[in-house]
C-alpha cells in the first residue's frame, strides 16, 4: 500500500531562494511525525504546501491519493490545520466560530449542532460555548483551534508550532488532546522546536536541514538528550555545508 502522504523531489523557492530542495518524505496512515529543524529549514513551508496554501516550484505531493495542487479541494477535506495563529473570528463566540466552519466544511445541517457540542466538550470548552473568542486566553484559543480542526473528522492533522505562547497548563491540555487524536488513529504531522515533547508524543522524528531530510527515525528507544545531540549534529552539519 502507498503512504497516506507521499512527497517526491519537492522543491519550493521564493524568487531565487530555495527553501525546500528536492525533499523526499513518506508518512504512513496512523503515524505521528514530529517535524524538527531550525528556523528557515522549511518546516512551515512544508505544512503550507500540504494544505494547498502555496504551490510547489516542482516535485510531487500526494495526500490520500489526491495530487496537489490540482486536487486541492479533495486534499483539504482530509486535513485539519492547527497553527500558532488561531485562525478564528474574535467577534464571534466559540460555538459561532465552529458553526461558520461547519458550513465551510459542508457538514449536514442536521449534524452541525451535535458536532459542535461534541467538539467543545472534547477540548474542555463546553461551558464557554457562548463566550466571545476575543476574551479567550491563548490556551483556550488553541483548544478551540483544535476543535475547529477536528470538526469534519479529518484523517490528517497538521500542526505548525502549536505550543507557541502556551503556558505549562495549556501545553499539558494540548498534549492530552494530541494523544487522544493519535489513539483515534489520526495521522499527525507537527512542527515544533520542543525536542522532549517530540520524543514524548510522536512515533517518529524527522529533522529538516537546509530544505532536505537530515534525519528520520522512530522515537522508540530515543530520549530527549539523545535527540538533542542528534539535532545539534544534523543542523551543525547543515550550517557547515552552507
Amino acid at each position: 500500500m502507498s503512504a497516506l502522504i507521499e512527497i517526491q523531489s519537492l522543491v519550493k523557492a521564493y524568487d531565487l531562494l530555495p527553501v525546500l530542495r528536492k525533499l523526499d518524505l513518506n508518512i504512513e496512515r496512523g503515524e505521528f511525525v514530529a517535524l524538527l529543524g531550525p528556523n528557515g529549514s522549511g518546516k512551515s513551508t512544508l505544512i503550507r504546501l500540504l494544505c494547498g496554501l502555496t504551490r510547489p516550484t516542482s516535485g510531487v505531493i500526494s495526500v490520500g491519493g489526491w495530487q496537489l495542487p490540482h486536487e486541492v479541494a479533495a486534499v483539504r477535506a482530509q486535513i485539519g490545520l492547527v497553527s500558532h495563529k488561531p485562525l478564528l473570528y474574535e467577534n464571534l463566540s466559540a460555538a459561532e466560530n465552529l458553526r461558520f466552519f461547519a458550513h465551510l466544511y459542508h457538514l449536514p445541517d442536521a449534524a452541525i449542532e451535535e458536532r459542535i457540542k461534541e467538539r467543545l466538550a472534547q477540548v474542555g470548552l463546553a461551558k464557554r460555548a457562548r463566550d466571545l473568542v476575543r476574551n479567550f486566553s491563548r490556551g483556550m484559543l488553541q483548544r478551540l483551534s483544535i476543535a475547529r480542526a477536528l470538526l469534519h473528522n479529518p484523517d490528517i492533522l497538521l500542526l505548525d508550532e502549536p505550543y507557541t505562547g502556551l503556558d505549562q497548563d495549556a501545553a499539558a491540555v494540548l498534549d492530552e488532546l494530541l494523544r487522544v487524536a493519535y489513539a483515534e488513529g489520526r495521522t499527525i504531522l507537527m512542527s515544533t522546536h520542543d525536542l522532549p515533547r517530540a520524543v514524548g508524543l510522536a512515533s517518529r522524528v524527522v529533522i529538516l536541514s537546509r530544505g532536505i531530510v537530515g534525519y528520520d527515525q522512530p522515537t522508540a528507544g530515543i530520549d530527549g538528550l539523545q535527540l538533542a545531540a542528534t539535532y545539534s549534529e544534523v543542523t551543525t552539519m547543515a550550517t557547515a555545508r552552507s
